[in-house]
Order: C-alpha cells, then structure tokens, then sequence
C-alpha cells in the first residue's frame, strides 16, 4: 500500500510540474522559464510549412523532439532564423521532405534529426553548426551531396548511415573525429577527403562504401577503427601516414581490390583480420614498430607472394595467414616466440620457412595442408621437435637462425 502511495504522489508531482502546453494554429508549443519557446507538434496534412519565428510576442528557438514526426505530406520546410537547435528526431520519417533550408542561427542538429528522410535530396548546413548528431541523416537515400561547415567538430555515429545515393563529401578542417559507422553503407560514394585535423576513424566509418577507389589519411590520424574500411571493394589503394599508432580488426576486410600498402613505422597493432580477403594484395611490409600480427590478420590474401616480418613481432597470431596460396617462403625473426593455431595452414605453395630458436610455441594445424614444405630449424629446437611430432618435413641448420 505504501509502495502504491509513493507511486501516486510521484505521478502527481510529474504532473504538477510538467510543461504547459500552449496550441497556435497546427502547432504545439511549450515555454521555457527563459521565455523561449519550443516547437513540440504539427498536425496538418500540408506539404509546405514555415515555422514561426514568433508566437505571442515569445521567441521560437528550439524544434523539439519528434515535433514533426511521420509527417508524410511534408515536402518543403522553412526554419526561421530564431531557432538555434533541431531536437533529436524532429523529422523522423518525414519520407516526403525534398528540401530543408536551415538558417544560420542553429547550432546542434540532432541525433535522428533527419532519420529515414529519404526523398531529401540536398541540404546545406550552415556555419553555425558545430554538432552532426548520431543518426542525423541516417538512410536518407536521396541524398546525393551534403557540404559541411567549417564550424563542425564533430560528425556523430551513424550520421550519415545508409545514404546510398551520396556520392563526394569533403570534411572540413574543423573536424576531430568522424564517427563509428558515419558513412556506413554510402555506396555511391566515389571520394572523400579527411582533413589533417581528424585524429580518429571511427569503427565502420566507411563500411561497404563499395565505389570509394582511393583514400589519403593525413598525418593526424592516429587510430583507424575497427572496419573502418570493410567492404570498400573498389578500393586501390590508400595512403597512410606515420601518425597511425593502430589498425583495428576488420579495418581493410574484403578489400578486395586493394595491390598494395605501407604500413608506417609508427604502427604498433595490426588488429585480427585487418586485411583479410584482400586478395589481389601482391606484397606487404610490415614495419619494425610493430609486436603484434591479429589472428586472421592476412587471411584468404590469394595473392600475396611475399611478406617480411620484422624483429620486433612477437607473436603471430592464430590464422594469420591462412590459405595465402601464393606465399612461396618466409623467414621468422628470432624475436617471435609464439606461432598461432592455424597460422599457416592451407598456404599450398609454400616450400619453405625458417624458424628461429626464440619460438617456443607453435599452435595446432599452424602449417596444415602445407605438403611442399619444408621447415629450417636449429638442432633441438621447439621448432625440431615439433616437426617431428607432428610428421612435416624439416631441415636441420647447424648454424644458429
């Protein structure tokens, strides 16, 4: 019974407090203890709307939240130069919105803002705009171009998600991070130019942007997310400076056009399946800074003929290069000490590889269906004994590897 009573007072004082909702003509409207008003409903069938800049002699600055939301007949819409923020989903699902002028007072555009307009063909976003919010243009698929002030500083998750008709996007100097899956599933998208002041890609940014051909990362990046570039199969190839420190799994996966890459000196991760089904990859350089190979980090390159793994790699992960049919032989430093499960296997031309005396582990079906090759190593060795338990072929070398 108490319990009742508590939930009875709460719901009364929710009420007592609550907004007043005022009505002017088709819209609903609330007052703020600034004065201001926010828009938070339009009912009418009409295709053409101008918002108020004024009502009662009080400021309109805000689109609310859902204000004018599944509005079907919606076509075009004015927002006057009083308001300085559009609501998460203030147009949710208007699929009938061809154009939208936003004026230069707004500042925030929301998250779902836009969400499922897709008749929305342009829109120009004004200087005053500092914040793309996550979801903002999420599936509008009539979108084919969208230029981005220079007063943006960030482009939100999934801010332009599925906009499969977008074909160029230039990001502004003002920006720091584009976000995960921001341009997630823009097939169109032919090119895009990330300026030097983006500092992270965000997970699945550019995933299946299957016409994108070419890229330039500049020298400010640091981090390339996690299938940041999974599924550009269009992609040839890509340039990436000495500012990335990690590349995240899946971050190239299905690349499948790509020959070849650098990976710079600063890189010390290449994450789990980072490349793999590049399959027209001929070679690769792997630089000294990094420790790490990612299970499945080369997996199903086809086409790889050589690889050099250098000093500083410690461990190469499970399936790292599994089924790279082209790769003919390979040498493993002596600062490796762990070979991963599978981490070979299905590698059918390779004839020879030479493990030193610091591997000290070496996974189950590491060299399966490998049936040309034949393993060098030291006399006593993890890598002899291992050979010989498990019947591959090896050549002892006196001489320490």
């Amino acid at each position: 019974m108490k319990k009742i009573l508590l939930l009875l007072l709460i719901c009364f004082a929710q009420n007592l407090f609550a907004q007043k909702v005022f009505t002017y003509g088709d819209f609903s409207y609330t007052i703020n203890k600034n004065k201001k008003i926010t828009i938070t409903e339009y009912r009418s069938g009409l295709s053409s709307v101008d918002i108020p800049s004024v009502i009662d002699g009080k400021i309109v600055t805000t689109i609310g939240e859902y204000a004018f939301y599944d509005c079907d007949s919606l076509t075009s819409i004015t927002i006057p130069d009083s308001v300085t923020t559009i609501g998460e989903s203030a147009f949710y699902d208007c699929d009938s919105l061809t154009s939208v002028t936003i004026p230069n007072s707004v500042t925030t555009i929301g998250s779902n803002a836009f969400f499922a307009c897709d008749s929305l063909a342009s829109i120009t976003i004004p200087d005053s705009v500092t914040t793309i919010g996550n979801y903002a243009f999420f599936n509008c698929k009539s979108l084919t171009s969208v230029t981005i002030p220079n007063s943006v500083t960030t482009i939100g998750d999934s801010a332009f998600y599925g906009c499969t008709s977008l074909t160029s996007v230039t990001i502004p100097n003002s920006v720091t991070t584009i976000g995960d899956s921001a341009f997630y599933g823009c097939t169109s998208l032919t090119s895009i130019t990330i300026p030097n002041s983006v500092t992270t890609i965000g997970n699945y940014a550019f995933f299946n942007c299957d016409s994108l051909t070419s890229i330039i990362i500049p020298n400010s990046v640091t981090t390339i997310g996690d299938g940041a570039f999974y599924g550009c199969d269009s992609l040839t190839s890509i340039t990436m400076p000495n500012s990335v420190i990690t590349i995240g799994k899946n971050a190239f996966f299905n690349c499948y056009s790509l020959i070849s890459i650098t990976i710079p000196n600063s890189v010390t991760t290449i994450g789990s399946k980072a490349f793999s089904y590049c399959t027209s990859l001929t070679s690769i350089t792997i630089p000294n800074s990094v420790a790490t190979i990612g299970s499945e980090a080369f997996s199903c390159c086809y086409s790889l003929t050589s690889i050099t793994i250098p000093n500083s790699v410690t461990t190469i992960g499970s399936n790292a290069f599994f089924a790279c049919n082209s790769l003919t032989s390979i040498i493993i430093p002596n600062s490796v000490t762990t070979i991963g499960d599978g981490a070979f296997d299905s590698c059918y031309s390779l004839t020879s590889i030479t493990i030193p005396n610091s591997v000290t582990t070496i996974g189950k079906s590491a060299f399966s269906c490998c049936d040309s090759l034949t393993i060098q190593c030291n006399p006593g060795s993890y890598a002899a004994k291992y050979c010989k338990k498990n019947n591959i072929k090896y050549l002892i070398t006196p001489d320490e590897l």
